[in-house]
């Protein structure tokens, strides 16, 4: 029957009693299923062979891409004492804006005029140093007079001590000239004496002979002592040029003992200048850091010391500012088995928290909510928690990030690697194996 009528008898007759209405039936039923079967297989079989991109998924939180555009705590540099608030949180503040006044709770500090005070012990012994050299400067003039006047008296001695030798000679000469008329007197002496015996002289002749004799050999006598006083004369300017020399050595060595005791003082009072100088430098300082001023530009998020009186450390924590102006960037952790699978500048899709996303890891081609990344650097040494942490920036080629992004929320990324087939990956994630290893 063609069955083109819209008049339906099946719902008025019992086709459990007629055996061929219900093998029809049930034929019709189980050739549809098996065509559904078929399309659905087939369909599989076709979907297997599909492109789908390996990737590498892992959660992290949004930062920033500058160390010093993080948020940052403000420490106090001295310990003192909160006397003042200028600022609460939720205010913004511009670089150099004071935030924070402390008083000294240092007991060395205390003297209001302590700056004008240490000045002026620094002039006083500034002039003492200035006292000290103008005693190495006459202790060096000393020095160099005792040096001419050492000169001129070794030149002196020297002097007296070639006349000495001069005078010897010539007293030795004429000590000479005294034997030799002495001897000539004697013989002459002799000569009369024996004519007078023989009364051939008178003894008028004999004794003016005999005179002449005694004078002859007072007048050796003479030269001699002269000789022996002129060698005594040489001897003694010897000893006193040896003398000067010995004295104006031990003069210059006391006053050279005097410049370098001098020298000394006068280098510790530099080295005092210098540490007062220092502790003025320290002091003046030191009154700038009982001012705690914002380092840039940012917005006060949490006071952790308040109240007003309360006393503060060294060091220790006063509150926390966020920096108006950043990059952002978001930073995930990644097993070290897929770390070398990961590499600078590569492609990444990140979910941020609060915008709603629909994802295919496998085709982020048709994936929605998701934005554009890049890989900005990575770390060299594990983290804490066992993984090693990725820094991604904005991926310029893309859409812009949401403005209205915090540093500090959540977000996935899903690092893109090769494209293999379905099929592969099924296989891949059956066998417990890594995605393909691939270099760009």
């Amino acid at each position: 029957m063609l069955n083109i009528s819209r008049n339906r008898i099946h719902k008025n007759i019992d086709a459990k009693k007629y055996q061929s209405l219900s093998w029809i039936s049930n034929k019709v039923e189980k050739n549809l299923t098996i065509k559904i079967l078929y399309i659905f297989f087939g369909s599989v079989i076709v979907l297997l062979f599909f492109p789908w991109t390996q990737n590498i998924r892992s959660n992290g939180a949004v930062t920033t891409l500058n160390p010093d555009q993080r948020p940052q705590t403000l420490h106090s540099v001295i310990g003192g004492r909160i006397e003042k608030w200028y600022v609460k949180e939720g205010d913004f503040a511009k670089e150099g804006d004071t935030l924070m006044y402390i008083s000294e709770t240092n007991d060395q500090f205390f003297d209001p005029d302590l700056l004008s005070n240490t000045e002026k012990q620094i002039s006083a012994k500034e002039q003492g140093v200035a006292a000290y050299m103008e005693k190495v400067k006459s202790l060096d003039n000393q020095i160099d007079a005792l040096l001419v006047t050492k000169k001129l008296k070794l030149k002196q001695a020297k002097n007296r001590i070639q006349q000495s030798n001069l005078s010897i000679v010539s007293d030795s000469i004429a000590y000479q000239a005294s034997i030799t008329n002495y001897e000539i007197a004697k013989k002459q002496f002799n000569r009369i004496k024996d004519l007078n015996t023989r009364g051939l002289k008178s003894l008028t002749d004999l004794e003016l002979k005999k005179l002449l004799l005694q004078k002859a050999l007072s007048s050796m006598v003479k030269a001699e002592n002269k000789l022996l006083a002129s060698r005594n004369i040489f001897i003694n300017s010897s000893v006193e040029l040896l003398s000067l020399r010995s004295q104006y050595v031990d003069k210059i060595a006391k006053a050279e003992s005097e410049k370098q005791a001098a020298l000394s003082a006068m280098y510790e009072a530099e080295s005092i200048v210098t540490k007062m100088q220092n502790q003025y430098m320290n002091f003046s300082i030191r009154k700038g850091y009982y001012y705690i001023t914002s380092p840039q530009d940012g917005y006060i998020t949490r006071s952790i010391r308040a109240g007003i009186g309360e006393t503060v450390k060294e060091g220790e924590d006063l509150m926390s500012i966020m920096p108006a102006n950043y990059d952002l960037a978001v930073e995930i952790y990644v097993d070290p088995i897929d770390l070398p699978l990961i590499h600078k500048g590569e492609k990444v899709r990140l979910i941020f928290d609060g915008w709603p996303s629909v994802v295919f890891s496998g085709w982020p081609s048709i994936s929605h909510g998701t934005y554009g990344g890049e890989v900005y650097a990575l770390d060299k040494f594990i983290s804490k928690n066992g993984k090693f942490r990725i820094l991604i920036a904005p991926d310029t080629s893309d859409y812009s990030w949401p403005d209205m992004i915090k540093v500090g929320s959540g977000a996935s990324g899903i690092a893109l690697l090769n494209d293999v087939p379905i099929w592969y990956e099924l296989w891949r994630n059956l066998s417990g194996f890594p995605p393909e290893f691939y270099t760009k």
